[in-house]
């Protein structure tokens, strides 16, 4: 069974990637005993950020604040 933190903590994620404008349809995001993971293809949507990687960057930033996140790996490739 899940650990409910890191249930929460995927959902998380996922808001904070959709929040910024960034496509996420090729990448797999999860978290993972408090370590949350993002691989994959990330890119922007029309209209979305320029800087795929400083966004990412601040993503990661804001998660790390969060109680249910001890770390962020970002291991994917960036499109524009």
């Amino acid at each position: 069974m899940a650990d409910p933190n890191d249930v929460a903590g995927t959902k998380l994620l996922r808001q904070e990637l959709s929040k910024r404008g960034l496509d996420t349809t090729r990448a797999d995001m999860r978290v993972t005993h408090g370590v949350a993971y993002i691989r994959g293809s990330v890119g922007t949507i029309k209209g979305g950020p320029q800087d795929v990687r400083a966004e990412l960057e601040i993503i990661a930033k804001v998660l790390r604040s969060r109680p249910q996140i001890k770390d962020v790996i970002i291991d994917c490739t960036m499109r524009s």
